[in-house]
């Protein structure tokens, strides 16, 4: 769809949000950033994935990876129509250990640094993780950690600093903190975070058709409807009422 049409499109969907969800959708949309993306490995317990990724939403995070090697990446059913619906996640489920390889790679190929949190003496704190290039935060299983695969692409490794007698925090309490760390200085830096005015335009379009929740079916119904007049007015983009 290219952006002529998108924006006739967006138009058209308006008139059925409130000006509220629209203003709403534009204040959220200035603080998104795929500067820092959020990788799971082999999560199994739901309610980790699913705070996980809500944490992943109120710091602004768009993008979250999650490797499936052996265990399926689940969430809570609530996610899906709360803070679920407003990050991108993206799925590696072919069989074997290759998930993490394919994952890396696709990080790679869009610049990240591979950062990995551990508990090893070669962690830095999170004040000393480099901002300047876009960092992938991965994190491993609830027992095991991270496969040898993530460890030998890591280019630095990071561990939130504790002083008391447990050794280690939540998978989802360590997610955020660290987030709230490295989105913080990332907002005070010169570092351009934000998305693209063509990401933004694309995830507007997105989020006007999720933004009224049970009303998904009625939107969906609209956009058919919206093409459907589209094509029958020879593509003029006068869309009428159904």
């Amino acid at each position: 769809m290219d952006n002529a049409t998108k924006q006739e499109l967006m138009t058209y969907l308006s008139q059925y949000v409130t000006q509220h969800k629209l203003h709403r959708i534009d204040a959220v949309l200035k603080n998104r950033t795929r500067h820092i993306a959020i990788v799971l490995e082999d999560l199994y317990q739901t309610h980790n994935a699913s705070a996980v990724i809500r944490s992943c939403e109120c710091f602004g995070i768009q993008d979250l990876y999650a490797i499936e090697n052996k265990n399926v990446f689940r969430t809570h059913k609530a996610i899906a129509s709360g803070s679920g619906k407003w990050v991108d996640v993206h799925r590696f489920t072919g069989s074997g250990e290759e998930n993490s390889a394919a994952c890396i790679a696709t990080l790679k190929q869009k610049n990240y640094q591979i950062v990995v949190t551990t508990l090893n003496g070669e962690a830095v704190p999170p004040d000393a993780i480099d901002l300047s290039r876009p960092v992938a935060l991965f994190f491993g299983n609830e027992e095991l950690g991270v496969s040898p695969n993530i460890v030998e692409a890591a280019e630095s490794f990071v561990k939130i600093p504790m002083f008391g007698f447990t050794q280690s925090f939540n998978i989802s309490v360590s997610a955020a903190l660290l987030l709230s760390n490295l989105i913080t200085r990332l907002h005070q830096s010169q570092i351009t975070w934000r998305l693209s005015e063509q990401e933004m335009f694309d995830l507007r379009l997105d989020w006007i058709q999720r933004v009224e929740g049970n009303n998904s079916k009625k939107m969906a119904l609209l956009k058919q409807h919206f093409f459907q007049n589209r094509q029958s007015n020879s593509g003029n983009g006068q869309a009428v009422e159904p």
